[in-house]
């Protein structure tokens, strides 16, 4: 069922760019990137919105530098935070619908038992995570129609990640040095633009029936990133062992590799509302990842 114009924000990113695919056949879809719309100017915004007039907004555009942003946050915040009220806003105007994306950073990670849910409290503790949810408190303070998806670990074939730089520093080093007390579900960027394809078949077709709000949107299963890591280099050592040089993946504490940005420990996200509303089907991540790998390697 189609949904009308569609205006995709942040076309070059991991997430955009599987999204560029997924929303295609939903309606015309309008892909701006960093040249077509600055984030940073207010009015840009604005007047995109009001020229362009979509039924639906995708922003999947964010500023990610997780330990940069310790140092730039006022950049963090207005692409986190004043881009998404503003976009929120205009959409509202509209009569539009907004799909926008958050983090597990807005949790501190410290829950001792099982995943947090979308009502469990909130605590971020790094400026990366105070910056996605003040964009999230952002929208829904203007009160529009809305859908928030917070995900983790997310991966794909298109920009940088996790599993490019294991896949790289495997065909470079004996040895790896891990994080093993950091715990998630790896979930690829294209899980993700499926699923929000589904999700804006079902605002097209339900529309009000939907309940909006902040929904989690993760793959299956938990991992940390050691065994996450010993994964990814058992697949390319099976693809292409001969350009694997490591040896040995060694576990090591988060506290034994400090970083400028404090890291959650626990990024497990509790997605029963996701799939009870939408009758989602999640895959475990391993399944999710051998899904992927093949075009990974290739890109």
């Amino acid at each position: 069922m189609a949904s009308g114009r569609i205006l995709l924000v942040g076309r070059n990113g991991q997430l955009g760019h599987e999204l560029l695919r997924t929303l295609a056949p939903l309606g015309e879809v309008i892909a701006l990137d960093r040249a077509a719309l600055d984030l940073g100017d207010e009015s840009a915004i604005r007047a995109a919105l009001r020229r362009l007039r979509p039924s639906l907004v995708v922003n999947a555009a964010a500023y990610t530098a997780v330990d940069q942003a310790e140092s730039q946050t006022d950049l963090a915040f207005a692409i986190n935070a004043r881009a998404p009220a503003v976009l929120a806003q205009e959409a509202a105007a509209l009569g539009a619908r907004l799909i926008h994306y958050s983090t597990d950073y807005v949790f501190a990670g410290d829950k001792p038992q099982g995943a947090y849910a979308e009502t469990d409290p909130t605590g971020p503790i790094n400026a990366y995570g105070r910056s996605k949810l003040a964009g999230e408190q952002a929208i829904a303070a203007v009160g529009g129609e809305h859908l928030i998806l917070r995900t983790s670990w997310v991966y794909g074939a298109h920009g940088a990640n996790f599993v490019k730089t294991v896949i790289r520093l495997a065909r470079e080093r004996e040895t790896l040095s891990i994080v093993a007390d950091q715990i998630g579900a790896p979930t690829s960027s294209r899980l993700i633009a499926e699923a929000t394809a589904v999700l804006a078949m079902q605002l097209a077709s339900r529309g009000d029936a939907v309940p909006g709000g902040i929904y989690h949107l993760q793959a299956a299963g938990e991992t940390s990133w050691y065994e996450f890591a010993g994964h990814i280099v058992e697949r390319l050592r099976a693809a292409d062992a001969q350009s694997v040089r490591c040896r040995e993946i060694v576990p090591i504490l988060a506290a034994a590799y400090p970083t400028p940005a404090r890291r959650p420990a626990n990024s497990r996200l509790d997605c029963a509302r996701i799939v009870l509303g939408f009758g989602l089907r999640l895959p475990h991540w391993r399944d999710d990842f051998g899904r992927h790998f093949a075009e990974i390697l290739r890109g």
